[in-house]
């Protein structure tokens, strides 16, 4: 699988990506080793952003402490993976009750390859100031909406119900993951 050729194919014209991803066998192993390229992108970005660069408010310019700034980055980054397997794992045990069947396989590369444009979007974290752009990673969400739409096979009466709830649990999965990294990342600032 050439990533370079998956990222922008996904991005550029993913309803026909989403159909080649359906057709390719890809093992477990070959979607996460996708995953972890790209997700150090916005780990390594944000890194350098808080902690090397920095960013000025109300006349004070502010950096993160560089331990502090690491240990976010890795922290940021093993969670994001969990995240995606945990996505994979919520498309899969909910597809029955959508009338899909069960298929650990489609249900990750759709979890895998939805945050392309999300992990690409998070390259903006390098100049804090265009941290905002990070915004057009929402587009994760259409592409999982496509990604669920064409390798799960919902029933078109079922589609939106079966979008919606997947994304209800996987936004509560990943508030809990958030707080997760808060506190551990609170206890590191606590002498």
């Amino acid at each position: 699988m050439d990533l370079v050729a998956r990222a922008k194919n996904i991005i550029i014209n993913p309803a026909k990506e989403w159909e080649v991803i359906k057709a390719e066998t890809i093992s477990t192993g070959e979607m996460f080793r996708y995953a972890m390229i790209l997700a150090i992108l916005p780990a390594v970005a944000g890194f350098i952003g808080q902690c090397l660069i920095g960013q000025s408010f109300l006349g004070q310019h502010y950096r993160i402490p560089i331990g502090v700034g690491l240990a976010s980055a890795v922290l940021w980054y093993v969670l994001t993976l969990v995240g995606v397997y945990l996505l994979g794992v919520i498309i899969d045990m909910l597809a029955p009750s959508f009338g899909c069947p069960k298929d650990m396989n489609a249900s990750l590369k759709i979890a895998v390859f939805s945050w392309t444009a999300s992990w690409l979007a998070g390259i903006f974290a390098i100049i804090p100031a265009l941290g905002i752009l990070a915004v057009l990673g929402l587009y994760s969400l259409y592409l999982l909406y496509l990604g669920m739409k064409s390798l799960k096979e919902v029933p078109p009466d079922k589609m939106v119900g079966y979008y919606v709830v997947t994304l209800i649990v996987a936004i509560l999965v990943y508030v809990v993951v958030g707080v997760i990294a808060g506190l551990v990342m609170l206890g590191q600032r606590m002498p």
